[in-house]
């Protein structure tokens, strides 16, 4: 008895390749990475080396359900600890998680701290060193004069 494998299946808004592991699959969607895949695999009791798209529409349900109710994975593996308008550890997937982050950088910028200085000149956020990397534009070392 084969199971059919479909080409393509949808998780949580996100179209993954049928052919690539659950385990790794999961990780095409936009916030969920190895380890909160594993721990998703884990909680759910599902064999991380079947392919996706041999999933059927009960264990694809309860894949999407545990993305939203995080019942069981730990606070550490979260993605919005402690969020900024409402206290409660979250796990933010998909344009949810661009949209948070573009407003939390508008944020930092308007009340004008160090990371929203850095984000307003486009300057590295995290301490990196600014001489060698980081130089876009039209100055970027020493030009010479034409003979």
């Amino acid at each position: 008895m084969t199971q059919e494998i479909k080409n393509l299946i949808r998780v949580a808004d996100t179209d993954i390749i049928g052919q690539k592991s659950i385990l790794h699959g999961l990780t095409k969607i936009k916030g969920v990475g190895l380890s909160f895949s594993n721990a998703i695999c884990e909680t759910l009791n599902i064999n991380k080396t079947d392919k996706i798209g041999a999933i059927d529409e009960k264990t694809k349900e309860s894949i999407e359900g545990k993305i939203k109710n995080l019942e069981g994975i730990p606070t550490w593996m979260l993605n919005r600890k402690k969020d900024y308008d409402t206290g409660v550890d979250l796990h933010l997937t998909g344009p949810k998680l661009k949209l948070t982050k573009e407003f939390d950088i508008r944020r930092m910028k308007k009340i004008k701290s160090y990371k929203g200085f850095r984000h307003m000149f486009q300057l590295p956020v995290r301490g990196q060193k600014t001489k060698g990397n980081f130089r876009k534009g039209s100055i970027v070392g020493v030009v010479r004069k034409k003979k």
